[in-house]
């Protein structure tokens, strides 16, 4: 039978647990957009978000594996479905960038709860996503760059950055 969280907020705790729903929903986004590219033959681009969608199963796997070393039951929640109809290239990238900005306000948001709990442990553990989030929406920012300049993505597809 787990025990009893002691070192992390029950409010933190709980925030975290819903994280873990959105880091599958976005590895399921993820998945959707690259087989969007795979289905265009832009084998590059394809591989570029599959890659990312096994990233956000590993984010998820890691507050999975906190929440239980501090005490806590893991539940599960049921995804929405990921669709593969984009507009455009563009689009595609542009929903990815939506999705991390998005995450990115809610670890910030649990930072605040972390920090307004004196939850220091919880702080500490938030502080790898955060600075992850950085990086998260910078990539994004530059490959929506690169698909809006106009480059034949075909092309492009040198100028991506690999694993």
């Amino acid at each position: 039978m787990p025990k009893a969280s002691t070192l992390i907020s029950s409010k933190l705790a709980q925030k975290l647990k819903e994280q873990i729903g959105h880091e599958l929903g976005a590895h399921q986004q993820y998945l959707a957009i690259g087989t969007y590219f795979a289905q265009q033959n832009l084998d590059k681009w394809a591989a570029l978000f599959y890659a990312q969608a096994a990233e956000e199963k590993e984010h998820a796997l890691k507050i999975v594996r906190f929440l239980t070393d501090v005490g806590e039951v893991v539940h599960f929640p049921a995804l929405p479905a990921a669709s593969t109809g984009f507009k455009s290239p563009a689009d595609a990238v542009s929903q990815a960038l939506k999705w991390e900005r998005s995450v990115t306000e809610q670890f910030q948001a649990m930072a605040k709860i972390a920090l307004a709990e004196g939850d220091f442990v919880g702080f500490q553990f938030l502080q790898w996503f955060l600075e992850e989030q950085v990086e998260e929406v910078s990539s994004m920012e530059k490959y929506l760059a690169l698909v809006e300049s106009g480059i034949n993505l075909f092309q492009a597809e040198a100028l991506l950055v690999e694993g």
